[in-house]
């Protein structure tokens, strides 16, 4: 069993090949290419441009994936009718139909089984460039789709391990206290399982784009039990980037500002509040808390690098304070002795710091996972995951062009 995967919904363009053994997962191929300087100059991600990037690179990188996996093939004689099969490109499509038209005609069918493309959440113009692009190969090769929810994927990267009986190496065993990590798990070797879990679990969703606690009665039955009411996480990471002149994406500068004052072991002029730390829900805000930063840099003055450093730290501090104790909270409360951390934040060192020291404090028996750093970001493996789920339940949810929609407000 093989699935294409496609993912689009922000600013990385990701395509997948994934194969599914009895219970083992190969990655075959894997394909990804970000805009991150493209946005950098312009401080955030502007949609029209990611729809126009996403379009440019998406039949590239599956030309790429699939010859990664050694299942690009050439055709005889050129597949008749392509551009007209694919007349539904015409109006909004016009540079991904440029591309995949000459791909579809000199290009045989791949041994693929599914395609699975992310629908929701995410930038909707960006979206609709994996679905167009899923389309049209589903319709030339006539091969079924699966529509993924992007925020799924982040849940089930932090649920997989190696295979110890397929790779040549020493998995990162996990330690007494159930704390897992991947660690330096590397790409070349990518043969996975699924970890055997214990349901119902929490997971923090959190992202540029998300803050969310989840409970996961399995794979396909989710909760929304708390929400950010305002800004994510990583947005206010952001905002507090620029505020101090941090060059986009600011996230991993703060951090590692932060970092660097930690090491200095002094006590910070700067005290930051923890918004709805205490609020009897689960729900976040951070909104005020960037604009404690703000108030902070203007009441300050001119901000020095060793300012800039310890306002970072101030900062991180109180956010992920409350993201652990929330999550930790919840864990308690719906009695889950599995905790899952996904998303782009997800691969903040500080916050796994905090994770498994408060882990260690309170419930040493709690099994902490969290996704290998390469698989927090978007990517397109952790959309093939998702579909692969439905596969090994044989709970198969596959939808024909024509139903398939993009949603940016997608929930799961």
């Amino acid at each position: 069993m093989k699935i294409l995967s496609i993912e689009t919904s922000c600013d990385e363009t990701g395509i997948s090949i994934l194969s599914l053994k009895g219970n083992t997962i190969e990655v075959l191929g894997n394909a990804l290419a970000s805009q991150i300087e493209l946005h950098a100059q312009y401080g955030g991600v502007f949609p029209a441009m990611a729809k126009r990037a996403h379009a440019e690179k998406v039949t590239f990188l599956i030309e790429q994936a699939l010859s990664d996996s050694e299942l690009l093939e050439a055709v005889d004689a050129p597949v008749a009718g392509v551009a007209e099969q694919l007349a539904f490109l015409d109006d909004k499509e016009t540079t991904l139909k440029e591309h995949i038209v000459p791909f579809l005609t000199y290009y045989a069918k791949p041994d693929i089984d599914y395609i699975a493309v992310t629908v929701g959440p995410g930038l909707e113009p960006a979206l609709w460039v994996g679905i167009n692009a899923a389309r049209a190969l589903s319709t030339i090769w006539d091969i079924p789709i699966i529509p993924i929810n992007h925020m799924e994927g982040h849940i089930v990267t932090a649920a997989i391990q190696p295979d110890e009986t397929e790779n040549s190496f020493a998995s990162q065993a996990e330690t007494s206290t159930q704390v897992s990590d991947l660690g330096n798990y590397s790409l070349s070797k990518r043969v996975f399982t699924f970890k055997p879990l214990t349901f119902p679990l929490i997971s923090l969703l959190v992202s540029g784009g998300h803050t969310e606690l989840v409970l996961v009665n399995g794979f396909g039955e989710y909760e929304k039990i708390g929400q950010t009411r305002d800004d994510a996480v990583g947005e206010a990471f952001d905002k507090v980037a620029r505020m101090l002149d941090l060059a986009y994406p600011g996230g991993p500068k703060i951090s590692a500002l932060a970092k660097e004052f930690r090491e200095k072991n002094i006590d910070n002029t700067f005290t930051l509040p923890r918004p709805m730390m205490h609020s009897g829900d689960f729900d976040f805000s951070f909104s005020g808390i960037k604009t404690a930063a703000l108030y902070a840099i203007r009441d300050h003055g001119d901000m020095g690098e060793d300012d800039k450093a310890a306002l970072a730290c101030a900062f991180e501090d109180a956010a992920i304070e409350v993201l652990v104790y929330k999550t930790l909270k919840a864990a308690s409360e719906y009695n889950a002795q599995t905790i899952i951390v996904g998303g782009g934040v997800a691969a903040n060192s500080y916050l796994r710091e905090e994770f498994v020291r408060q882990v260690l404090e309170q419930t040493p028996d709690t099994k902490l996972l969290f996704p290998e750093p390469w698989l927090a970001t978007d990517n397109a493996v952790m959309i093939g995951l998702a579909a692969m789920t439905q596969i090994i339940s044989g709970e198969i949810k596959t939808a024909s062009n024509d139903e398939l929609k993009a949603d940016g407000n997608l929930s799961l």
